[in-house]
């Protein structure tokens, strides 16, 4: 799982990559990699997630915690809507590692 912080939803993450990593690392107990925070919709939306929603449907990011599975093959294999829980995806993970 890696994580990349978006302050494009309701202003929900405004602050700096730190001050995110420490919220999350607290109260969360995050221990994926979390990424420098970026824009996912718009004209600055960045790469990969142009990519990711060029693979799917195209549109936009709902909100955070929106999830794109990879197949080992680096191919987009699934979009979860944001309520998706990483355990109701767990078991679809097995089948493509």
């Amino acid at each position: 799982m890696l994580a990349f912080p978006c302050n494009q939803f309701g202003a929900q993450e405004p602050g700096t990559d730190a001050e995110i990593l420490e919220f999350a690392t607290s109260n969360y107990g995050a221990t994926f990699p979390m990424f420098s925070k970026i824009d996912v919709n718009g004209e600055g939306a960045c790469e990969l997630y142009q990519w990711l929603r060029e693979q799917t449907d195209g549109a936009d990011v709902a909100w955070n915690f929106e999830k794109f599975i990879i197949d080992r093959d680096g191919n987009v294999a699934e979009r979860c809507s944001p309520i998706v829980t990483p355990e109701d995806i767990a078991p679809k993970l097995a089948d493509l590692l």
